[in-house]
């Protein structure tokens, strides 16, 4: 394989594992040679941008060049490498603090490969903590490789951008996010129906094929406006079923989590340990895991809940129907970029159906 200047590139088997993003792909195999001191991997959520980080990571850290099999490549891509540490946000955006804790770890000399990676998740929800990371971005020692993750590049972000070689990640299509099911051994019908429900997003899709109830779900979502009769309380049960619904996904997620830590056990007991190495920080990447599906339930929710309203509006209404139908559509793509921010989820719901139910 050849990169855009036409110079032969590693194969690195470890990037099998990202679908559908073949340009980037082919940029990130023809830097393994000689990488920048940072990246900014930019594109939609579930686009594979953290899988390619990882195995970007993996790759470096890799005595074989990203062989795919060894331990240093199996640990990087399972977040368990001391070499490559993932870095998200505590709260609502990237705080001071944690841009001077990134700060910190860039100065670290590498414990076990020739370089470290710091993978930066969700980067472009950057404020007052931007000034802060600039210098580290822009003068990381020689042993350290930045990896940024964003959805998108915010004015708060274009300087540190700026300083990155940027990697542009697509949506994936649903032919793609079904393909990768089906490699990863599911049916090609159920393939199908997932990749049409997952939106675009092959983690999403991974995580609703072990997920029975999904389809019933989104059902619930679609059917909210016509369940909306002008009263609180039927407001008061649908968000509690919402609520319900979106915890369900969460325990197919701590099931599997369930079945990693016994995994872990049992080769700490192998290996003479007494408890689990690192186990607070494979629990935290679990309870960030948990977080993440959480919101993601309640985000495609409203997507289901939006097009409900699209629909309607391709009926053909009359206008002042289509109004009410472009007014609700505001109302639920503003509840969604909210989710963004980390609110009383309840609350948000609430404060969303309340206001479908006044314009009908």
């Amino acid at each position: 394989m050849t990169d855009p200047a036409g110079s032969q590139a590693p194969h690195a088997a470890v990037f099998e594992r990202v679908i559908g993003q073949d340009r980037a792909v082919r940029l990130l195999r023809a830097s393994l040679a000689a990488p920048v001191h940072a990246y900014l991997f930019v594109g939609p959520p579930g686009s594979g941008r953290r899988e390619a980080a990882l195995a970007f990571g993996a790759a470096l850290v890799c005595p074989h060049g990203g062989c795919g099999v060894c331990e240093a490549c199996t640990e990087a891509l399972a977040e368990r490498h001391p070499d490559v540490v993932v870095v998200e946000r505590a709260g609502a955006s990237i705080s001071v603090e944690q841009a001077r804790e990134v700060t910190r770890l860039s100065l670290r000399t590498p414990r076990a490969a020739p370089y470290q990676v710091l993978v930066l998740v969700d980067f472009h929800l950057v404020t007052q903590a931007a000034p802060a990371l600039l210098k580290t971005i822009e003068e990381p020692p020689d042993t350290t490789v930045i990896v940024i993750t964003a959805d998108s590049v915010p004015s708060d972000f274009v300087t540190i951008a700026s300083r990155c070689l940027r990697v542009e990640f697509q949506p994936l299509s649903e032919p793609d996010v079904a393909l990768a099911l089906e490699r990863d051994g599911v049916d090609p019908g159920r393939a199908q129906a997932v990749a049409q429900a997952a939106g675009g997003r092959l983690d999403r899709a991974r995580l609703l094929v072990r997920d029975e109830g999904f389809a019933a779900r989104l059902e619930r979502w679609r059917n909210i406006p016509s369940r909306l009769d002008g009263t609180g309380a039927t407001i008061g049960t649908l968000v509690e079923e919402l609520i319900a619904a979106a915890n369900e996904p969460v325990e197919v997620v701590k099931a599997r989590q369930a079945e990693e830590l016994e995994h872990l056990a049992t080769l700490a007991e192998q290996a003479g340990e007494r408890a689990i190495p690192g186990r607070p920080l494979v629990e935290e990447r679990h309870r960030r895991e948990q977080r993440r599906v959480r919101t993601d339930e309640l985000r495609a929710g409203l997507a289901a809940l939006s097009a409900t309203y699209r629909d309607r509006l391709a009926d053909g209404r009359p206008s002042a129907g289509l109004s009410i139908q472009l007014r609700a559509i505001e109302l639920v793509n503003e509840a969604s970029e909210r989710l963004v921010r980390n609110p009383n989820e309840p609350l948000l719901l609430e404060w969303l159906l309340l206001r479908l139910d006044s314009l009908t």
